[in-house]
């Protein structure tokens, strides 16, 4: 570790505390003396806070009044990387300091000292009698995989009393033990385990290991089609960082993948990673962050927040999944874990490797302006191709009202059924139908607290807002007019799918796999492992079956609506219809037997369709690269989102209109601001919602503009400001 200045006891320090305010606060260093970056738990008000020693004080405090940090915790000072991390990251997102603090310190219990703790894991006995209670004991052992719990979670995953965990102890069903709180994580070995590769996996290994070794900062695009293993090539520079003695991180875009990908990495170097992200116990997240801080973990496998622990050596970052929009956090800090894995490893002098089979535009980009070497796998490992790819036009299809699956697609379910292969039906719609409609008087069934139309769920008997998360049972009389009986489900969801499939393949097993039908990331894992195992004839699912899942015996795959996404404004539309029709298209025929994928399409001649038809993904980027340069929209210009919402609808648009007229600051540097107008979900929980948006040149210090535009506004309590650069979405 470097040798960081010291701060004798009682010196004064400038310490950044997770608290909001716009400022470090001075503190008089503790007893004992702190250094740079140590964490500090500091008097704040009547309570006491985490912060970390951010530099020496700024003495423009009445020196009487400045109080004394109290200790310094029991955990590895934050490094120099780090805190220019938080500070690069904080400017560039316009976020405020205290918010990317909160970020890097989120594992409960930070400021402990080691001692024992008492977990509960489960025993060889049995219990006299099968309570409900106890049963629901059992279940969450097994849905986390035979995890260790403290006594306090366990009782709350399981929602029974302490009572019941310690009389299932007795009984031998549990066993109780005295463990180390936070104890290393065990040692991966880089040498054993590699699998055997093709020609061109070796060669693109080769080169990964290389970069990893020249240990400099770099970026290297991994694209591969679907099936073509990627994951083993990357597995092969995690390889080489651990040789080195470095640190590595895996990010994915879905905790649903974590635990087929542990399972990989535990055969690759013999045991299992630590794990982030929210499908582990905040006892696990605390010895998380502490063991990557002290070295104590080697290789951590996450999600997207992952990126803000505090590694004490890291070496390299795998994006997989590079262009999945669930890196850009939409809520709290606005950031992309994408871009930010770029950042963070130029600070460390660590590589980043972007995996995808359907790169971002931005990545693509990139690439063929030389800032990222690429690295292509064309070919499919071992025995499996590509699926030969289809288009079942629409408007030549008779499909009575009220169906959607085309009688082409039906004929070709049915012969992989007789054939004992899998068929899956793709529609990216949760739920049963997206808007229940009153036929007696035409009223949609809204959120009461959104301007979003409901969501029926028939499995779960509710209408669900997609939006705020809001449930209410499905009513029998319409809750405008009163009449019972008229209510109708418009359109197709997943639920509704799986109905019209059992009613077309009455003996047919049918599986639904959507994220909204699984309780926790194990129990989706339990069903994927038992739908790969030939557990189901028929598989319905959302995008979450796009996602790097592998079934052996899928050898079709029928999109049931292609056209859903090429509607609407948004300026990403084309290029995520294309990436999420690719990737589900490339679950068909992974193994020895080939696939097909079939698109059910009224528009096959758009440019998207034809793209995907044809496989020219290179000429799609091109043409889709051309379009966005001749707009000076992203990635070859600047864009970035406010955000303005408050209950009262008119102060929202008051504000917008004065940001609108006021916009000097962005003028000065070339930058467009357009509108304000409402925003396309125009109310979400009670709280209206106006956009404006700001575009400019590609070299425009777009935040420095910005931060100059929106500081002379002083915003009520109840009015929030957002902003968002490099917006993903304009919902």
């Amino acid at each position: 570790m470097d040798a960081e200045p010291e701060f004798p006891e009682g010196t004064l320090i400038g310490v950044l505390t997770t608290q909001p305010l716009d400022r470090v606060l001075d503190y008089r260093a503790p007893e004992g003396g702190c250094a740079l970056g140590d964490f500090l738990e500091v008097p704040f008000g009547p309570r006491k806070v985490l912060g970390v020693v951010w530099g020496p004080g700024q003495g423009d405090f009445d020196p009487a009044k400045v109080r004394q940090a109290l200790r310094v915790l029991d955990a590895a000072p934050m490094r120099e990387p780090m805190r220019q991390f938080l500070t690069r990251a904080a400017e560039y997102t316009l976020t405020p300091m205290p918010a990317m603090l909160r970020l890097a310190t989120r594992a409960p219990g930070l400021g402990g000292a080691p001692s024992m703790r008492t977990i509960y894991r489960l025993g060889h006995g049995r219990v006299d009698r099968e309570t409900d209670a106890r049963k629901r004991v059992l279940a969450a052992m097994a849905e986390y995989g035979g995890l260790a719990f403290t006594l306090g979670e366990l009782s709350q995953i399981a929602g029974v009393s302490t009572s019941v965990i310690k009389g299932m102890v007795k009984q031998g069903a549990l066993v109780e033990e005295d463990t180390p709180r936070d104890v290393p994580y065990p040692r991966l070995d880089p040498g054993q385990g590699g699998k055997d590769l093709t020609p061109e996996q070796t060669n693109a290994a080769d080169r990964l290991r290389a970069e990893v070794a020249g240990g400099t900062y770099g970026t290297t695009l991994l694209r591969g089609v679907t099936g073509s293993g990627k994951t083993e090539v990357y597995l092969e520079a995690v390889a080489a960082c651990l040789a080195q003695g470095r640190q590595a991180l895996v990010l994915l875009p879905e905790i649903a993948l974590t635990a087929e990908f542990l399972t990989r990495v535990e055969a690759r170097f013999g045991a299992k990673p630590a794990e982030w992200h929210s499908g582990v116990t905040m006892t696990e997240r605390r010895r998380c962050w502490r063991m990557v801080g002290r070295g104590g973990a080697q290789l951590v496998v996450g999600a997207r927040s992952a990126l803000f622990l505090p590694f004490r050596d890291l070496g390299l970052i795998v994006v997989d999944e590079e262009h999945d929009g669930s890196y850009k956090q939409e809520d709290g800090v606005l950031y992309n874990a994408r871009d930010m894995a770029v950042l963070r490893a130029s600070l460390e002098s660590a590589r980043v490797v972007l995996a995808s089979a359907t790169p971002s535009l931005e990545s693509w980009a990139n690439a063929e302006a030389g800032k990222y070497e690429r690295l292509d796998l064309r070919a499919r490992f071992g025995a499996a191709q590509m699926p030969d790819m289809g288009a079942i036009d629409m408007r030549a299809e008779e499909l009575p009202g009220g169906r959607w699956i085309s009688p082409m697609l039906q004929h070709a379910v049915e012969k992989r059924i007789t054939a004992g292969e899998q068929a899956l039906l793709f529609l990216n719609r949760r739920g049963y139908a997206p808007v229940t409609i009153c036929r007696a008087c035409g009223h949609q069934i809204g959120c009461d607290h959104c301007d979003a139309r409901m969501v029926e769920h028939r499995f779960q008997k509710r209408l669900v807002c997609h939006q705020c998360g809001e449930t209410k049972p499905i009513p029998k009389a319409c809750p405008s007019c009163g009449v019972e009986g008229r209510l109708a489900a418009v359109g197709p969801g997943v639920e509704r799918m799986a109905e019209e499939a059992q009613a077309l393949f009455p003996d047919a097993r049918i599986a639904v796999l959507s994220s909204d039908l699984f309780g926790s990331a194990r129990a989706l894992k339990a069903q994927i492992e038992a739908i790969a195992a030939g557990g189901a004839d028929i598989l319905i699912g959302t995008q979450l079956v796009a996602k790097g899942h592998n079934f052996p015996l899928l050898t079709l795959v029928g999109v049931i609506d292609a056209d859903l996404g090429l509607q609407g404004s948004d300026l990403r539309a084309a290029e995520k219809t294309f990436q999420l029709l690719r990737q589900v298209a490339g679950r068909a025929g992974r193994a020895e037997k080939p696939g097909t994928a079939l698109l059910q399409t009224f528009q096959p001649e758009h440019p998207v369709i034809r793209a995907i038809l044809s496989g020219d993904e290179e000429g799609f980027w091109r043409a889709e690269a051309a379009e966005r340069q001749a707009a000076g929209v992203p990635p070859y210009g600047r864009m970035a989102g406010i955000i303005l919402s408050a209950p009262d609808i008119q102060a929202v648009f008051d504000l917008g209109a004065e940001l609108a007229r006021n916009d000097g600051p962005l003028r000065a540097v070339g930058a467009q601001v357009f509108g304000p107008a409402p925003a396309p979900i125009a109310r979400v929980r009670g709280r209206h919602r106006v956009r404006l948006l700001v575009k400019a040149d590609k070299g425009v210090p777009l935040q420095a503009a910005l931060s100059r535009w929106v500081a002379p506004f002083k915003l009520p309590a109840n009015l929030r400001l957002q902003i968002d650069i490099d917006p993903q979405s304009f919902y």
